[in-house]
């Protein structure tokens, strides 16, 4: 039995990238404002996750969608754009909202 890769978004390397350019920010100063998740995250991450060199773990995705203030849906659907201006304002607060309505 063969072991093969399993599927990944083709686009989530460049909605990384377009997130920290759109907001102005540094690989650095990426590194810095997506905090300390629980799992292992080093400034050199960054770059690699902008060139698909890697995949970044969920609690990274999560980090990235709140810097950026959409659904962490928008970055791992390719059929999604993110919005034209970071950070948006329908994001993870509106997420938020229903979830407490819906209760």
């Amino acid at each position: 039995m063969g072991r093969s890769r399993r599927p990944r978004p083709l686009r989530l390397a460049g909605k990384l990238r377009q997130i920290r350019t759109a907001l102005g920010l540094t690989q650095q100063q990426m590194f810095e404002r997506l905090g300390a998740p629980p799992t292992a995250l080093y400034r050199g991450h960054i770059g690699e996750y902008e060139t698909g060199k890697r995949e970044p773990p969920v609690l990274v995705l999560l980090a990235y969608a709140r810097v950026a203030g959409v659904p962490m849906e928008l970055l791992v659907d390719d059929d999604l754009d993110l919005p034209e201006r970071l950070p948006a304002t329908i994001g993870y607060e509106w997420v938020m909202k229903r979830v407490r309505k819906s209760k």
